[in-house]
């Protein structure tokens, strides 16, 4: 089974060879690297780009202008921070010639906690890139999922923000990718020596790519249900929605119902799927690791009381990361700075308990 990063690869090499994908560029996103997290390892059109994060996304912009489909690379979202109104510039193209210009870029960028990268590698980018129009937002929560996604980046004619969890890129999956080699561990060491660069000199290595990858997509702003429940909707993505599903499993030996929503796409999000299972339950709980003042949840709770008020039996709430300026370097801060397994399964048990 694939891992995250590798399914990352298998897609942008499909993009490079069905696609029309002229340029995949970043911080150390060629050889002999391949990005720090190796997911564009041993791609025939990955190059290097100077340390500029606002060199990085202006290329970008101009390529696309020019008409060429490229993905940038912003090598940790701690450092996207500084290209916001670029961001913005290219958000607006579509919009602002009424249709006539559209702009095929896709910018990649790791996100969140996990790793133990303290104050400067551990920001997540969510809830800043919900508030620039223009965009369509990933953030897949597996190997899969993060194939098909980034498939859909790649054929989208305007700007796509993939937002790469950090925790979860070494982390395999439970599905296979259509042409990876069979869900065994041969079929994983067989996959890992076909396209997975050797330790030391690599300057002869080439990947050999699997035969027979396909144009499998998952449509940007289709939510799916990972855990189906009766009592109560939690809806998470990336990092966070194995944990609740995690979680919704440890609770359903004491007889607690818990559906699971994994948003997929935050712009535009899935809201027929979210809206269904709310008035199903009447109880949600959103979760994410971002900050928790000015977080995207906080906008689907405000649709959430718009829309469902008179369906709720509990208050809606958000289980989101603190507002800190950072996440701490040591364990116990990083893990108390977000939320963990632990926290989830509290927050559950409350909004399951709470009486309207």
């Amino acid at each position: 089974m694939a891992t995250m990063a590798q399914a990352i690869r298998m897609a942008l090499h499909y993009g490079e060879e069905n696609l029309g994908v002229t340029d995949i560029f970043g911080e150390d996103v060629g050889p002999p690297l391949g990005g720090v997290f190796t997911a564009t390892q041993g791609l025939k059109n990955a190059w290097n780009s100077p340390l500029d994060e606002r060199g990085i996304i202006g290329a970008a912009i101009g390529l696309g202008m020019a008409g060429n489909r490229c993905v940038a690379e912003v090598q940790f979202a701690d450092y996207i921070f500084n290209t916001i109104d670029l961001l913005k510039l290219a958000g607006n193209q579509c919009w602002a010639s009424a249709g006539d210009w559209n702009l095929p870029m896709t910018v990649m960028t790791p996100v969140g906690s996990g790793i133990r990268g303290a104050i400067y590698h551990s920001h997540s980018f969510d809830a800043m890139m919900t508030h620039i129009p223009g965009w369509k937002i990933v953030m897949p929560s597996n190997p899969l999922d993060a194939y098909g996604l980034m498939i859909s980046c790649l054929k989208d004619p305007n700007p796509t923000m993939y937002l790469k969890p950090k925790a979860l890129l070494r982390v395999r999956g439970g599905e296979r990718i259509p042409g990876e080699p069979e869900l065994t561990p041969e079929g994983e060491k067989q996959l890992k020596e076909m396209i997975d660069a050797p330790l030391g000199d690599r300057s002869k290595w080439k990947p050999r790519w699997p035969e027979g990858l396909t144009d499998y997509v998952v449509p940007l702003g289709q939510a799916k249900i990972v855990n189906p429940g009766e009592q109560l909707t939690v809806v998470s993505y990336g990092r966070t929605l194995p944990l609740c599903r995690q979680a919704a499993e440890k609770l359903a030996p004491e007889g607690l119902s818990v559906e699971v929503i994994d948003l997929r796409t935050l712009w535009p999000y899935d809201w027929k799927t979210i809206s269904t299972s709310i008035r199903k339950t009447g109880r949600v709980l959103f979760v994410n690791e971002d900050t928790e003042v000015t977080n995207f949840g906080e906008h689907l709770i405000r649709r959430t009381i718009d829309e469902h008020f008179y369906d709720l039996q509990a208050r809606p709430r958000l289980l989101a990361g603190a507002f800190t300026p950072g996440v701490g370097l040591a364990d116990p801060l990083e893990m108390a700075s977000v939320p963990q397994l632990g926290h989830i399964l509290s927050a559950i048990r409350d909004v399951i308990e709470e009486q309207a």
